[in-house]
């Protein structure tokens, strides 16, 4: 079934080189914001201890930290977590205590001002534990980028897989940057975003390079800008249609998902919109930068071999 009958003739490629640069620009603030500015990782990764309180009503988050500080917890980060009313503690790694003390001693401390306070949540997470959760989280994204790379140059040819790969490496450091800049809490969730994200995106950019093989091979008169043009807009509508079911489950996902899934919704609605801009001026132009051509997707010529002596 089609739900639209004619193609859009949308002249994609003229403005790559303008889409080239914008990319690279992006791309370079989101690694000067992650390097200085720095992500806001949870306490799976840095250890410590997570506490989520309820008020009652709205409170000032200035009130909160110096209740806190009064009862020896001065170096606590205090901040509201979807509500006026909701407030998220975090504290560094307890020597001293377990979580379930920590826990006492900040409802006591709080509950000095307000009686009405409630425990939602609290998690409890070594500095080691940590350590471990970041190398392995390092490590997977290392292995997805080599085995998706792998496996487009297998597939098609070197010059299509550093374009993947460039969107994806794109993609990820977009997330980043827009995490750096609000602070949106990195945790284990997001991590499993970013995992998912480098999928769905992989999934973009192939097919369109699906399309563009082949019209490549079918569309012999076409010149190459012609022929992506082509592809994109044979697929353009479908990927349109994709991007926003999805994005509709993921606003619904962080509206009603609750605090746990917060930083994994956020982190794949920004994604999942970089993705539809980066599988055309990103893997696609890169790809039409490196000089994609018809010999490089058809199969070698087999060379007569001549029987005499």
């Amino acid at each position: 079934m089609k739900f639209f009958a004619r193609v859009p003739k949308i002249d994609f490629m003229a403005q790559r080189k303008v889409g080239l640069a914008v990319s690279t620009v992006l791309t370079i603030a989101a690694i000067l914001l992650v390097v200085f500015r720095g992500l806001n990782f949870g306490i799976d990764f840095t250890g410590g201890v997570l506490v989520e309180v309820s008020y009652p009503k709205s409170v000032e988050l200035d009130k909160v930290r110096s209740d806190l500080a009064e009862a020896g917890y001065d170096r606590a980060v205090v901040q509201y977590f979807g509500a006026s009313s909701v407030v998220l503690i975090r504290l560094p790694p307890a020597k001293s205590e377990n979580s379930s003390q920590v826990s006492t001693h900040i409802l006591d401390a709080l509950h000095s001002a307000d009686s009405q306070i409630t425990l939602r949540r609290i998690d409890f997470v070594g500095p080691q534990i940590g350590e471990e959760l970041f190398s392995a989280g390092g490590l997977a994204l290392l292995f997805a980028f080599m085995g998706i790379a792998a496996y487009i140059m297998f597939r098609f040819e070197w010059k299509f897989s550093v374009g993947a790969i460039a969107a994806l490496i794109h993609d990820a450091l977009m997330v980043l940057g827009f995490l750096s800049v609000f602070q949106v809490e990195f945790d284990v969730t997001t991590l499993a975003a970013i995992l998912a994200l480098i999928g769905y995106s992989n999934n973009e950019t192939i097919v369109i390079f699906d399309r563009i093989r082949e019209n490549l091979i079918g569309e012999r008169r076409s010149g190459i800008l012609e022929v992506v043009n082509l592809s994109v807009n044979q697929t353009i509508l479908r990927s349109v249609i994709t991007h926003l079911t999805t994005l509709l489950v993921l606003t619904a996902l962080f509206t009603f998902g609750g605090s746990t899934v917060h930083s994994f919704s956020v982190a794949l609605i920004v994604g999942v919109i970089v993705a539809t801009y980066s599988s055309i001026y990103v893997s696609t132009n890169l790809a039409v930068a490196l000089g994609i051509s018809r010999e490089d997707l058809l199969p070698p010529a087999e060379k007569e071999i001549d029987g005499l002596p």
